[in-house]
């Protein structure tokens, strides 16, 4: 029993009442259309569950787990891919999903030295799943970023157990953001960072300016983001830089970003590579360069059922509703402007923490939406 520690764990349809996702307040990023929570989980069957870790003004950290559905992901993989913009991270499992494009567990984002912890929860979940008995080798995937200005990141205060319960209490719809889970105590432009959601139905309008008939009352074709911010650069929002005199923006370029990409769209491990390629167009949107300190990562997967990876549908039958090439473009602008929203929803809901090293404020949002008036990006 953890008698001194504050422990959060966080209900994936709780936020902050004090702050607002960026699309709320008008701060709308092209022209697709968003899924109903414009989260992640419009991606049919994908969770998200979080973990928040808080120790007096010490430690502020946790974990965020995404789970690709509600099966068991072991035996019923799904096809996958990782995309590198720069390497500077610990990306635990990236080197078996790039060679069999596929993946077998949850995914789980954490702190850089609690990456073993996150790995052994996920051990522990998969061993002990029904029909898994007998399984010998389990490729964890975990992704981080580095939190150690507001986190005491070398007491490594995470346990196995606290991440496990982020991958248990995963869930469908809203998806809690800010300064929550893996994003409790990171900083992105040198303000509070943390994690962030949006989603886009890859549709479009046709030259009478609707969409294609009963697109919303079917499956439409989905792709839904979530980012764990904690990087640096000169922010900018819709293409305006935003000016904070000789505030926080003279923060360190350097930092990371872990980026999850799902889609319901049927894809091979190929094309998902392509398509978490260009989810680094949205963070170079918002003002980063991807500098030389900076790890940012792209793990995308498919959640359709006719290009997964479980033993009956390998052979003849796997791989045959695999998209075709020229139906790829619209992905890719529905995943670079989620990506960039998504960064958007991570500052906008986060609050500002005192922590181990310091305090980071909470980016002024009034400030940023005057800036944007004035530059006409939104109304007034």
């Amino acid at each position: 029993m953890l008698c001194a520690t504050l422990l959060t764990l966080a209900s994936s349809s709780q936020e902050p009442a004090e702050r607002r996702r960026a699309r709320d307040l008008g701060v709308i990023v092209g022209t697709l259309p968003t899924g109903a929570q414009n989260a992640i989980t419009d991606v049919p069957g994908v969770m998200v569950g979080h973990f928040t870790l808080d120790i007096g003004r010490e430690v502020h950290t946790g974990a965020t787990a995404i789970i690709p559905h509600a099966g068991n992901v072991f035996q019923d993989k799904v096809p996958a891919a990782v995309y590198v913009g720069n390497g500077f991270g610990k990306l635990m499992g990236s080197t078996q999903v790039q060679e069999l494009g596929e993946i077998e567990t949850p995914i789980v984002l954490t702190n850089t030295l609690c990456v073993p912890r996150a790995a052994d929860a996920i051990l522990d979940y998969v061993l002990a799943q029904p029909g898994n008995e007998q399984v010998r080798s389990v490729n964890a995937v975990v992704g981080e970023t580095n939190d150690g200005f507001l986190n005491d990141i070398r007491r490594r205060a995470l346990t196995p157990e606290m991440v496990l319960q982020a991958i248990t209490s995963a869930k469908t719809g809203p998806v809690q953001e800010g300064a929550v889970g893996a994003g409790r105590g990171t900083v992105c432009f040198g303000f509070k960072g943390g994690i962030g959601t949006a989603s886009r139905l890859a549709v479009r309008k046709d030259r009478a300016g609707n969409y294609p008939p009963g697109v919303f009352a079917r499956q439409a074709p989905t792709v839904g983001v979530l980012v764990q911010t904690n990087y640096g650069g000169n922010l900018q929002i819709l293409g305006v830089p935003i000016d904070f005199g000789l505030g926080p923006q003279e923060a360190s370029q350097d930092g990371s970003c872990m980026i999850v990409v799902a889609t319901n769209v049927p894809l091979s491990d190929r094309n998902l590579e392509r398509l978490a390629m260009r989810a680094l167009i949205g963070i170079a949107r918002t003002g980063s360069v991807m500098s030389n300190g900076s790890g940012d990562y792209v793990i995308a997967f498919s959640t359709a059922e006719s290009v997964r990876r479980t033993p009956a549908k390998r052979g003849a039958q796997h791989g045959i509703d695999d998209y075709p090439n020229d139906l790829m473009t619209v992905l890719f602008e529905a995943v670079a402007d989620a990506t960039e929203e998504a960064v958007y929803n991570s500052l906008f809901m986060a609050e500002t923490i005192e922590g181990h090293r310091g305090r980071v404020e909470a980016l002024d949002v009034a400030d940023v939406l005057r800036q944007l008036r004035a530059a006409g990006r939104i109304g007034g």
